[in-house]
């Protein structure tokens, strides 16, 4: 059918393979760290505004529509 590679890969500790993927994640100096968090914070405020304009309007429609 088929050749199986029946050969294994060494074990290594799973702490070690921890070790080794946070020695490879690329971490935000505080400068771009402090940008994105207040892009985050103002992108929220801004659509939570805009959800609650909407809110008000289709509320202000709705009680028109009930008060026929």
């Amino acid at each position: 059918m088929g050749d199986k590679n029946t050969e294994k890969a060494p074990k290594t500790s799973w702490f070690a393979g921890l070790k080794t993927e946070f020695g490879k994640i690329i971490w935000p100096d505080k400068k771009s760290l402090t940008r994105q968090t207040i892009a985050v914070v103002a992108v929220s405020v801004v659509l939570g505004l805009v959800i609650a304009v909407l809110d008000a309007l289709l509320k202000y429609g709705v009680d028109i529509l009930v008060s026929l």
